[in-house]
């Protein structure tokens, strides 16, 4: 077995880690992009092709990553928006019936570089004080990766749901549905439009840049604001508009919808020292006190001390007490920071796409 070549994560402030690149390797030996960690113990392959982590390279805690390979019906979107894939141990032979490919054979096919190797706790551990932070890694020399590092810049002020919006509008889910949606396309995953589906929903997502009449041209029961990438105050046309649509439709967003719901409501976001990524996050909601393990993916968050009178907080994170659900029972519209299409609890948040269902029924 031909042995992978030697690679370097350098990040911005000049901290260095060694390994050797797996995956697709570019041509100029260099992959940059904000560093992030992930505490999934599984879903991998759901966690490399969500787009809302596009301009960020998603670092694995767990030490095994590819152990049951790749399948097709996994994937969250047509193709990976990540930067890159840091992983301490990749495995090389997956031990699922459902595999169709391994882990290195699909982030080749995908152009997604990755670097094995990797003294992930090391890392981990760092990120958690420096917070998250730009870097570079691949087979280029220390100053090349530093220099690719630091221009990079990070996720801050950048408006990337542009970049992986879908460009044309398309429908999912049977045309005699009781429901019809319009869905914001901010980095939709596939499994959000599964559960929308299932729960009797017609959608149609649309670009990011869809205006409030051209939604409400559509005569929808329901609006959805999706999750995707970046900076949400970046995201300035999609604020405007949930804001001209509040009270019009009822409404339902999830991650980065939430966050712009929020700033529609004239609230402020901040960014986090290392965000929430991952599977186990418990979540209290505050009407009854019911716990709910949660699957997270955002640098930013609400700040609740900016929210108008008439939006009340739904749900708080144990961890770290950030906002994670709001509701606004005037203008028929709520959101949560989690996503409830996931399942690390394994279900425990799926009530919300049948709380959407019912707000569209009292409206009717």
């Amino acid at each position: 077995m031909i042995r992978p070549p030697e690679a370097q994560l350098v990040l911005a402030d000049g901290e260095v880690f060694e390994g050797e690149a797996v995956g697709y390797i570019p041509t100029d030996g260099v992959a940059a992009g904000e560093v992030v960690f992930n505490t999934a113990l599984s879903g991998y392959q759901e966690i490399i092709t969500d787009p809302s982590y596009a301009g960020q390279i998603i670092t694995f805690t767990y030490p095994h990553i590819g152990n049951y390979g790749c399948n097709p019906t996994d994937d969250e979107s047509t193709a990976p928006r990540a930067r890159g894939v840091i992983v301490r141990e990749l495995a090389r032979r997956p031990s699922s019936w459902r595999a169709k490919d391994d882990l290195d054979a699909f982030l080749r096919r995908h152009r997604i570089p990755a670097i094995a190797g990797l003294d992930t706790r090391r890392l981990t551990r760092y990120l958690r004080d420096a917070g998250a932070i730009p870097g570079a890694f691949g087979t280029a020399p220390t100053d090349v990766l530093l220099a690719a590092a630091r221009a990079d810049g990070g996720t801050d002020g950048k408006d990337l749901a542009a970049e992986v919006s879908t460009v044309e509008p398309y429908s999912v889910g049977r045309a005699d549905a009781p429901f019809f949606v319009v869905a914001f396309d901010f980095g939709i995953k596939t499994s959000i439009l599964r559960q929308l589906a299932d729960a009797g929903v017609q959608v149609e997502v649309v670009p990011a840049g869809t205006t409030a009449a051209e939604v409400l041209a559509r005569e929808p029961d329901g609006v959805f604001l999706s999750n995707g990438p970046g900076d949400p105050a970046a995201v300035t046309g999609a604020i405007e508009t949930v804001r001209a649509l509040l009270g019009e439709v009822p409404m339902f967003g999830i991650c980065l919808g939430h966050q712009i719901m929020a700033r529609a409501f004239g609230a402020q976001t901040f960014k986090l020292r290392f965000g929430h990524h991952g599977a186990n996050h418990p979540v209290r909601h505050l009407n009854g006190g019911r716990v709910e393990i949660t699957s997270q993916n955002h640098n930013y968050a609400v700040d609740g001390g900016t929210l108008p009178s008439d939006v009340v907080v739904t749900h708080v994170n144990l961890n770290d007490g950030d906002i994670e659900g709001l509701r606004c029972v005037d203008r028929r519209a709520f959101s949560v920071q989690y996503h409830p299409e996931a399942g690390p609890g394994p279900h425990d948040a799926r009530y919300l796409f049948g709380d959407f269902i019912e707000l569209m029924r009292e409206a009717g």
